[in-house]
């Protein structure tokens, strides 16, 4: 049962706006393995192109969607760097437009203390990616895609979270679905009324919206404090909201859809380098699943599965697998673990 309809005669499968930064983990190679240890105690990094929407966009690309990106990147090497990174990948660049002002991208630095302890510090000092203005949302490209994913992060600030606002407004103009991924950042916002406030001004027009239980906590602060997971789902299922996916970390997932049916997963077992970056893999895999027409069960088991591989992977992005290898991985799972090991 096809729970969204896209519009098979666009050109993009799927754009995202929001987020790119660059992400500095602690090394771990064939030459070279920094084990857990405190951030300060690192002497050499990997670079990696990261940020939730950027990692998504390549995520779905691996699976052989045709993705475009709107952002802003900083006007020096590192923006360089992301574009030129987005067009080996094959991610569409022509929306992605350089700073003006000197600001410049996150910088993320990984802490890996063990296998479930990690941490970030970040530099978002004039950061580039809320820079994004409405003059950079262009009409005929969101007109021209299936689907726009909307990161909450481009939200925390102005001129940014207009340009999603716009971004949104087009889309329902034009019939684009809209994902939304709350993605709250803790470090990017004033305070958690504003994450409500604009996180409800997303969520009332989204098809899909994707978070973790603390996420729908805080975009429904303002509504109702303390509602279930079903009583999140019926609400949003009140506005537009065809398919509500919620997040319990280690304990698994579950998706509502406007039926009223639900559906959940377990993540697979595997021993994991670091305790980020699932997130990403799991939206990737989740949404080409819904692209493909898939039961909703089986869309979560291969984002769940996705998710599975990428915590065991040193990185967020250069890591994301295939579809052949997403297949792959279950099939050696479901082997040794047996056939419902994720499944509930």
């Amino acid at each position: 049962m096809k729970y969204i309809e896209f519009d098979d005669g666009r050109k993009y499968d799927l754009i995202l706006l929001g987020r790119v930064a660059i992400d500095f983990n602690p090394a771990y190679t064939d030459a070279i393995k920094e084990e857990f240890k405190p951030l300060k105690k690192v002497h050499y990094f990997e670079k990696f192109v990261g940020g939730s929407p950027a990692n998504i966009a390549v995520g779905v690309t691996r699976h052989g969607m045709k993705a475009g990106f709107i952002g802003k990147v900083s006007d020096d090497q590192f923006g360089e760097f992301v574009v030129d990174y987005f067009k080996e990948q094959g991610i569409d660049t022509s929306q992605i437009t350089k700073c003006t002002n000197g600001e410049k991208l996150g910088l993320t630095f990984t802490e890996m203390l063990s296998s479930s302890e990690s941490s970030i510090l970040m530099y978002r000092n004039r950061v580039a990616d809320l820079q994004l203005h409405v003059e950079d949302i262009c009409d005929d490209y969101i007109k021209n895609a299936k689907a726009i994913l909307i990161s909450g992060t481009a939200l925390a600030e102005s001129p940014s979270r207009e340009a999603a606002l716009k971004a949104v407004m087009l889309a329902r103009k034009y019939d684009t679905k809209i994902i939304f991924d709350i993605d709250y950042r803790d470090y990017n916002w004033n305070n958690t009324d504003e994450v409500s406030i604009y996180s409800f001004m997303i969520s009332r027009q989204a098809d899909v919206i994707l978070g973790s239980r603390e996420e729908f906590d805080l975009t429904e602060k303002l509504i109702k404090v303390g509602m279930t997971d079903a009583e999140s789902a019926a609400y949003w299922h009140g506005f537009n909201t065809k398919i509500v996916v919620i997040k319990h970390g280690m304990k698994g997932s579950t998706a509502y859809t406007k039926d009223g049916q639900s559906f959940s997963i377990k993540p697979f077992p595997v021993n994991a380098r670091k305790g980020f970056g699932g997130g990403d893999g799991y939206a990737s895999g989740f949404l080409y699943g819904l692209f493909q027409g898939w039961e909703i069960i089986d869309c979560l088991e291969f984002g769940s599965a996705e998710a599975s591989m990428m915590v065991t992977s040193n990185n967020c992005s250069d890591s994301l697998p295939t579809t052949e290898e997403v297949q792959s991985f279950i099939k050696e799972e479901k082997e040794q673990y047996g056939e419902m090991i994720a499944r509930r």
